[in-house]
C-alpha cells in the first residue's frame, strides 16, 4: 500500500522516463540517489535545528504525519515542499544534505504553476465543513444516520485528493499530467489506490467533463443524478481496489423507501459542493493525523447533542492518544492491540511515534484491533488506509467474544495494549462468573455493576509476559470502594493489582477533554515486568492543570505532551505534579490511587495561618460595625425631612 519503492520500482520509474523524455543514464542515477537521500536530509535538519517532527512539520507547512512518512521513506514530497526543505537545509547550514536534496527542489518546471504546500487545517474548518454538509441533508435522515453518508463521501474525497497528489508527483517526474495519467493507467501499482475517472472528485463535482461509455446495446451509462453517480463511483473504486470492499461502499446513495429516495439528489449535491470547497482539501499534506477520527468524533458529539442522548462512544482526544503512545515508547516490530479500537486512532498514533523514535527502521509495528460497532469498524479501516498502515481488524464484542486468539483458543498476548473502553459500562455478572477464558476469577475476582476493572483484567490477559499497557478509564475507577466499611469488589480487584505490583502508574487528565462527558478521566498504566527502579512503586502524575480552554472542549497543549511523558517515565517526585508511592503506602490508603490524593497542586494563592485569619475577620467585623453606625447617622436627618 505504501509508496516506499525498492530498487526495482525506481529503475522502472526512470526507465519509463528515459523512454518518454530521452533522458540520459547519468541523470537517472543522480535523481535516484537524490530521492534516496531525502530522509537523511530531513533528519540532518532536525538534528541541526533541534526540532521534533511536529516542529519541522510546522516550519514546512505540512502535517506531522506527512513529515513522518517522508523521513521514514514512505513517500516523497512534491516540488513545492522540496523547495521548502532545501531552503531550510541551507538555513540550518546542512550543506551536504542540501546538495543531496532532489534536483527537482531547485528546478521547477516552468510549464506548471507553482503551488505552495498547504497548511494543516485546524479542527474548526473541518468541523465547519462537516456541519455544513450535515445541514445540507438535515431532515432527509435521522441525525444518527448522517455519518453513515458523510464519512464514506469524506473518505472518497480523501482518496481522490491523494490520487491527484500522486498524479502531480508523477507529472513532476515525467514532465506533464497527461503523461503521468497515461503511465498510472498502465500500472496501477504506482499509486496507493487507483481511482477510475468517474470516481475522481473533479468529475463527481462536475468541474471536469467525463464521457460515459455505452453499454452493450449502445446506450449511455451516464447516471441520472448525483446519487446514482456516487453509487457507480464507489462501486468502480471497489472494483479497482478490492481491499476497499465493505469500507467505502457501506451505503447506497440511491436507496429508496416507499418509492422515495432516502436522500434527495439535490440535497446530496449540496454535500458534494461543500466538500468541493478548496479550503477543505484532504490531500497528503493537508490534514492532521487521524483527521477522519476527528471527523467521526465531531459527528458523534453533534448527533448526541441533537438527540439529547449520549452516543455511547468516547473518541480519545488526539493529544491524549499521543501522550499514551509516548509513554508506551513502541519499538519496531512490537505487537500492539486495542480491543475497543473505535476509529483506530490509538493504534495509528503508536505507529507514528514509533517512526519518530526510530525513523531509520523499516520494520512496522504489528497492529490489531477489535471493534463492536459496524460504523466505527469501517472508519477504523478507512483510517488505517489513509495512513498507509496495516492494521488487522475484527468485529465483535470483546468482553464476550475476543476475536484475537491463539491456535489453542486462548487469548493472544501482545507487547503493548492501548484502549479507551466505554467508562462505567454495566455488564451482567454471569459474563464474569462463567468466563471461558478465565480472565476475572484468577485476577482479583469477579466484579459487579461497572466494568472498568473488568476491562483492566481483560487487558492483563492480552499482555505478554513483559507487556505493558495504557488504558483510559473514569476517574472513579481508581478510588471507588476505598475507605468504605462495606465490601467492594472493584476495590478488591484494585487491591489484587497493587499487591501483585502490576500497576506502573496513574495519570489524572484535565476535565472536559472528552466528547460526551466533562469528567476528567485517568490513564492507568500496567507493566507485567517493571524495571528494577520501579518495582514496588506506583508513579502518580497529576496533569489536571495542563490544559487550555477550547470550544467546546479543553485540550492538552502539544508542547506539554512530551514533557509529561518524560516526567512520568523518569518516575521521580516533582512538587505539584508527580508523587511516587510504595505499595505499602497504597495499602495504608486502602488502595486509593487517585493522583489528586497524593499530589497537592499549588494554585499560586497564599494561605495564611488560622490565628491571623481570625484576627483579620475580627478587624473586618469592627470596620463593618463602624461603617453601619456612620451610615445610620447620615440617614437619620432624612427621616425628619420626609416627615415635614
Amino acid at each position: 500500500m505504501g509508496l516506499a519503492f525498492g530498487v526495482g520500482r525506481e529503475e522502472y520509474f526512470w526507465l519509463t522516463l528515459c523512454l518518454t523524455r530521452r533522458c540520459d543514464i547519468a541523470n537517472i542515477a543522480k535523481m535516484t540517489k537524490q530521492a534516496q537521500a531525502l530522509p537523511a536530509t530531513l533528519r540532518a535538519i532536525r538534528a541541526k535545528l533541534d526540532l521534533t517532527q511536529e516542529q519541522l512539520a510546522e516550519r514546512l507547512g505540512v502535517s506531522f504525519a506527512t513529515v513522518n512518512r517522508w523521513e521514514g521513506g514512505g513517500s516523497k514530497p512534491q516540488r513545492a515542499a522540496q523547495e521548502a526543505i532545501l531552503a531550510l537545509a541551507r538555513e540550518a547550514g546542512v550543506e551536504e544534505a542540501a546538495e543531496d536534496a532532489p534536483e527537482a527542489a531547485v528546478q521547477v518546471s516552468r510549464r506548471r504553476s507553482r503551488r505552495t504546500a498547504a497548511a494543516t487545517p485546524t479542527t474548526k474548518p473541518m468541523e465547519q465543513m462537516l456541519w455544513d454538509a450535515a445541514c445540507s441533508i438535515r431532515g432527509e435522515k435521522d441525525a444518527a444516520k448522517f455519518k453513515d453518508y458523510l464519512l464514506p463521501l469524506l473518505f472518497l474525497k480523501r482518496l481522490s485528493d491523494v490520487f491527484d497528489d500522486e498524479i502531480e508527483r508523477l507529472a513532476e517526474e515525467y514532465g506533464d499530467r497527461a503523461t503521468a495519467l497515461e503511465i498510472a493507467e498502465s500500472d496501477h501499482s504506482l499509486l496507493r489506490f487507483y481511482l477510475p475517472p468517474e470516481a475522481r472528485w473533479a468529475v463527481i463535482s462536475g468541474r471536469e467533463p467525463y464521457e460515459w461509455p455505452l453499454d452493450d446495446k449502445k446506450r449511455s451509462t451516464a447516471p441520472k443524478d448525483i446519487g446514482e453517480h456516487l453509487t457507480k463511483a464507489v462501486r468502480a473504486v471497489v472494483k479497482q481496489n478490492p481491499s476497499l470492499s465493505g469500507v467505502i461502499d457501506v451505503v447506497d446513495f440511491v436507496a429508496e423507501r416507499n418509492g422515495e429516495r432516502d436522500i434527495n439528489p439535490a440535497k446530496l449535491r449540496g454535500v458534494v459542493e461543500t466538500f468541493s470547497d478548496p479550503r477543505y482539501r484532504l490531500g497528503l499534506a493537508d490534514v492532521q493525523p487521524d483527521f477522519l477520527g476527528r471527523a467521526y468524533e465531531y459527528l458523534l458529539r453533534k448527533f448526541a447533542e441533537g438527540s439529547g442522548q449520549s452516543a455511547g462512544e468516547f473518541f480519545t482526544p488526539t493529544e491524549v492518544g499521543f501522550l499514551m503512545a509516548h509513554i508506551m515508547r513502541p519499538r519496531p516490530g512490537e505487537t500492539c492491540h486495542d480491543y475497543a479500537c473505535g476509529s483506530a486512532g490509538l493504534l495509528i498514533k503508536l505507529q507514528l511515534v514509533a517512526r519518530e523514535l526510530d525513523p531509520t527502521s523499516k520494520v512496522p509495528l504489528k497492529l490489531s484491533g477489535q471493534e463492536l460497532q459496524a460504523e466505527s469498524y469501517a472508519v477504523a479501516q478507512m483510517n488505517a488506509i489513509i495512513h498507509d498502515m496495516e492494521v488487522e481488524l475484527a468485529r465483535g464484542d470483546t468482553m464476550i467474544n475476543p476475536k484475537f486468539r491463539n491456535a489453542d483458543g486462548t487469548i493472544k498476548q501482545h507487547d503493548i495494549v492501548v484502549a479507551n473502553p466505554m467508562w462505567n459500562q454495566p455488564f451482567a455478572t454471569d459474563i464474569f462468573a462463567n468466563d471461558p477464558f478465565d480472565r476475572f476469577r484468577t485476577a482479583g475476582g469477579i466484579t459487579t455493576g461497572k466494568g472498568d476493572w473488568a476491562w483492566l483484567q481483560h487487558t492483563l490477559a492480552c499482555l505478554a509476559n513483559d507487556g505493558r499497557a495504557a488504558v483510559v478509564l473514569d476517574t472513579g475507577a481508581v478510588t471507588r470502594g476505598s475507605g468504605s466499611k462495606n465490601e467492594d469488589k472493584e476495590r478488591n480487584i484494585r487491591k489484587w493489582f497493587v499487591d501483585n505490583d502490576l500497576i506502573d502508574g496513574v495519570i489524572l487528565l484535565p476535565e472536559n477533554l472528552f466528547y460526551n462527558t466533562t469528567a476528567a478521566g485517568v490513564i492507568v498504566v500496567l507493566n507485567k515486568r517493571k524495571p528494577a527502579a520501579r518495582k514496588g512503586k506506583i508513579v502518580l502524575l497529576n496533569a489536571s492543570r495542563r490544559f487550555r480552554k477550547g470550544r467546546p472542549k479543553n485540550y492538552l497543549p502539544e508542547e506539554d505532551i512530551r514533557p509529561l511523558a518524560a516526567m512520568y517515565l523518569k518516575g521521580e517526585a516533582v512538587e505539584g505534579e508527580v508523587a511516587v508511592i510504595t505499595l505499602e503506602q497504597a495499602r495504608e490508603a486502602d488502595y486509593n490511587l487517585s493522583p489528586s490524593r497524593w499530589v497537592g497542586q499549588r494554585d499560586g494563592a497564599e494561605v495564611d495561618s488560622v490565628p491571623n485569619l481570625i484576627h483579620t475577620l475580627e478587624r473586618l467585623n469592627e470596620q463593618e460595625t463602624s461603617l453601619t453606625s456612620e451610615l445610620l447617622r447620615l440617614l437619620r436627618p432624612l427621616v425628619n425631612t420626609e416627615g415635614a
